[in-house]
């Protein structure tokens, strides 16, 4: 497994790009409102990507037709922008990729339009406290097992399940890079493989399903919900171990 070491410069790029996504998802939350449709969303984030110098990264990966990634209630991630305009009481999560001079940029939210319900709020928690609590613990030396293995024990602690099959990631001048970092420990201790240090970047992004981890894939090929149907939330942020410790870089500053 070759897991690059950024420099500091290097870093310094993959902020701005990650800067971009921050200030599109806040914005792209500022302006929903019951009515409003997913492809009117995904074509308002990639023209703010774009006024910004930037180029929506997820745009044509994979051969994905949106730049933003719009997932309803029981899509967990990977949502295809369509003409569903929103409902209040919908879970709206939204995944952006940016691209700025050569360097990507990575995160995701999940928020209540309008009002929801007490159970919907838990959830949108749980994968925020994930992540957050994620942050918090990396350091050079922690192994990346041993990361995946804290995350599912937070989720677990919560009553929730983490999804399966899908990961956070490295990241750099591609948006999917070494490692894979699973929110689940997967193949053996968590005292074994390869360990964090510094100049290291990558995704965290804890996707919490309710009770049955086992994802299936819809008819569009794209969009994941859990076998239980249920609702489901996910955060992400793009973090660099710098100083011995986790600097998010996708917030707005």
């Amino acid at each position: 497994m070759a897991i690059s070491l950024k420099s500091k410069d290097e870093i310094e790029k993959l902020h701005r790009a990650n800067v971009i996504v921050a200030q599109t998802l806040q914005y792209l939350q500022e302006q929903t409102k019951p009515g409003i449709t997913l492809k009117e969303l995904d074509a308002m984030g990639e023209e703010f990507i774009r006024s910004k110098g930037a180029t929506p990264s997820f745009k044509g990966l994979y051969g994905f037709t949106g730049s933003v990634c719009t997932s309803v209630n029981e899509v967990v991630i990977h949502g295809i922008p369509t003409d569903y305009a929103v409902q209040e009481g919908d879970l709206l999560s939204l995944d952006i990729g940016t691209k700025l001079e050569g360097w990507c940029g990575d995160a995701a939210v999940t928020y209540g339009v309008g009002e929801i319900g007490t159970t919907d709020q838990t959830l949108i928690d749980c994968a925020k406290g994930a992540l957050e609590h994620a942050i918090e613990i990396i350091k050079p030396g922690l192994r990346f097992k041993e990361l995946s293995h804290e995350i599912e024990s937070y989720i677990h602690s919560k009553g929730f399940v983490p999804l399966t099959g899908f990961c956070g990631h490295g990241i750099g001048k591609s948006p999917h890079e070494e490692p894979e970092i699973p929110n689940y420990l997967e193949h053996g201790s968590p005292k074994s493989g390869p360990k964090i240090k510094n100049g290291m970047v990558f995704c965290l992004e804890p996707m919490i399903c309710q009770k049955l981890g086992t994802p299936k894939i819809l008819e569009d090929e794209w969009s994941v919900v859990s076998e239980d149907g249920l609702r489901t939330s996910h955060y992400e942020h793009t973090v660099a171990v710098v100083d011995n410790k986790a600097k998010v870089l996708s917030k707005v500053e």
